[in-house]
């Protein structure tokens, strides 16, 4: 039985799929998939076209999800210009 993420109902995790990674409701599609997908520039129409069990609640929670994994993990330090 999957377990949904905390804070993040549309997102699962079950240790023998996809090695533990988070994935959309369940499907053997990966939260990063998703967001390569995203992040090389496909619209969700494409997505949606190729991937029809998508839906736009699930690209909404995929880019939450990243946020805070952005917010609480990677910190980037800058130099100060010379």
């Amino acid at each position: 039985m999957p377990q949904t993420v905390p804070g993040f109902d549309r997102l699962t995790v079950e240790p023998d799929k996809l090695g533990g990674q988070p994935c959309i409701r369940g499907y053997r599609f990966s939260v990063e998939h998703l967001l390569e997908l995203l992040a090389a520039g496909w619209t969700f129409e494409q997505i949606h076209t190729d991937f029809p069990f998508i839906e736009p609640e699930d690209v909404q929670q995929v880019l939450g999800y990243a946020a805070a994994l952005a917010h609480r993990e990677l910190y980037v330090p800058l130099k100060e210009p010379a």
